[in-house]
């Protein structure tokens, strides 16, 4: 699949966590923010990590579309975060839909003011 709009290249599907607890965003491939070329493939050293220290549970729950849009590791570490699922991605709606892009830039605006460690 190619990605075909500014929103799902350049703007971020969701977070994820390496093994020091670091934070990078991905787009709605799962690629770097940015990339939609399909016939390169990305190692989790193409991504973008940042440590913000802890970033806790009710943080991540926030910023997750809901209780299913989080991947959990064997120690139930929260390690990947989807801001969105197909049926509240403000972009697939044709019309304007103010309240789904809304709480989209609202999770941004909370993971904004995150500080680096």
């Amino acid at each position: 699949m190619s990605l075909s709009n500014f929103f799902k290249i350049n703007l971020p599907y969701g977070i994820k966590r390496d093994n020091n607890g670091h934070w990078a965003a991905f787009n709605r491939e799962y690629k770097p923010l940015g990339e939609n070329d399909n016939f390169k493939s990305f190692s989790d050293g193409d991504f973008v990590y940042t440590n913000y220290g802890k970033l806790s549970d009710k943080l991540l729950m926030q910023l997750a579309d809901g209780p299913t849009s989080v991947h959990m590791d064997e120690n139930n570490v929260i390690t990947k975060v989807f801001f969105y699922d197909d049926a509240t991605n403000p972009s697939n709606h044709s019309e304007y839909d103010t309240k789904l892009w809304d709480n989209y830039f609202e999770k941004l605006r909370i993971l904004s003011n995150q500080k680096v460690k």
